[in-house]
């Protein structure tokens, strides 16, 4: 099949949809006989990855919150006859209703992949935003679900949460997973190369959050429930990696500050790499407290690693992690998540190996990306066929 991913943006440092897109595209392009595109709003020449497993056409420059890409539309007319299967990758921007009015006008069947972009949690959090988007929606998103021919979940608890934030709502779901590749560096080399980078972490316990520093993430319950657990464990220290994407960090410095673990909690940005690797395969455990998190690349590229992890009950992929004993689960509250350090600080070694044993094999069972690429290749040829 020729497959095209349409995103509104490459970089890295916005979330989760870019590195879904590179990890299936690397699954598909491995089975052979497919190719994939991908056609993205950034400027020509920006976010350029080595190696990257798909053809990228660059679209942009885009303007405006929304990211609206004058040469979006005519390349798209120019070009979509090429593709057996068009795939959206995200919601409210310009990408998604543009090739929804391309795909329409031409009668041609397109996917969507929603990327958990209608969680609840969202309408909760930010109620004058979604009432935005509420007006948004009987006329723009709701017709690009209607329309498309399947739309794409990663796991079951998404595509249930999805119906509960707009009205109407119709669409044709299919839970095709999502996952990676497992890490092909080598872990020892990996490992050795971020220590020499924080070498103030030897003989330490490395408590590991990895991701965008953003308030859903719950780094301020993360920051209370470790300065609790810290106290009575001097060897534990807590890296915070993430870029700051909406300039949250000075202010959860300055509580790291208030509460006296400023020593203690370290902040090098976003870690790429073989620094990012090591950083995973260093730590005792990965940490989540998010309070919504459709997927979560990071919560799956620890535990194909082999270590466990400690993630809030808001991570949708929460129960497959539970029913493999690969971690500890608790709510996205302080006193749930202090309950849950100190359940993971209290293990003794042999626990912990257990654990981080059952850690890879509950990333075999459900996170490898072969099997997601495989489902979502079924239902993208399904469609084909009836087409």
């Amino acid at each position: 099949m020729r497959i095209l991913h349409v995103v509104s943006s490459l970089d890295p440092s916005g979330g989760g949809p870019p590195e879904g897109i590179r990890q299936f595209a690397g699954a598909i392009r491995h089975r052979g006989g497919h190719t994939v595109d991908v056609a993205t709003l950034d400027a020509p020449g920006a976010y350029r990855e080595r190696d990257f497993p798909a053809e990228v056409h660059q679209l942009g420059p885009a303007y405006l919150k929304y990211r609206y890409a004058p040469r979006f539309t005519p390349w798209m007319y120019a070009n979509v006859d090429r593709y057996d299967a068009v795939i959206v990758n995200g919601l409210w921007q310009y990408h998604s209703y543009a090739t929804w009015r391309v795909m329409r006008r031409v009668r041609r069947p397109y996917f969507v992949f929603t990327h958990g972009m209608l969680d609840p949690w969202f309408k909760r959090r930010y109620p004058l935003k979604h009432l935005k988007k509420s007006l948004y929606w009987p006329w723009a998103e709701y017709r690009v679900l209607r329309d498309a021919s399947g739309v794409l979940f990663t796991c079951a608890e998404e595509e249930r949460l999805a119906r509960r934030s707009f009205r109407p709502y119709r669409d044709v779901p299919f839970t095709v997973g999502y996952g990676i590749q497992p890490p092909r560096g080598d872990p020892a080399r990996d490992t050795a190369a971020f220590r020499r980078a924080f070498p103030g972490l030897e003989g330490r316990r490395l408590l590991l959050f990895l991701s965008r520093i953003h308030p859903k993430k719950g780094c301020e319950v993360l920051l209370d429930a470790f300065a609790e657990v810290a106290r009575a464990d001097a060897s534990l220290v807590l890296m915070i990696a993430g870029p700051d994407q909406v300039g949250i960090q000075g202010r959860l410095q300055a509580q790291a500050r208030r509460l006296g673990i400023a020593g203690r909690v370290l902040w090098p940005g976003m870690l790429k790499g073989e620094l990012k690797w090591g950083a995973l395969r260093a730590a005792d455990a990965f940490v989540l407290i998010s309070h919504q998190e459709n997927f979560g690349i990071a919560v799956v590229e620890a535990l194909a690693c082999g270590t466990p992890v400690v993630i809030s009950d808001q991570v949708n992929i929460w129960r497959e992690i539970a029913g493999c004993e690969a971690g500890l689960i608790c709510s996205d509250t302080r006193k749930d998540a202090t309950r849950a350090l100190r359940a993971w600080s209290a293990l003794d070694a042999g626990a912990r190996a257990r654990i981080a044993s059952r850690a890879r094999e509950c990333f075999a069972a459900y996170f490898h990306i072969e099997a997601a690429a495989g489902h979502l290749l079924e239902v993208l040829l399904r469609s084909r066929s009836h087409a």
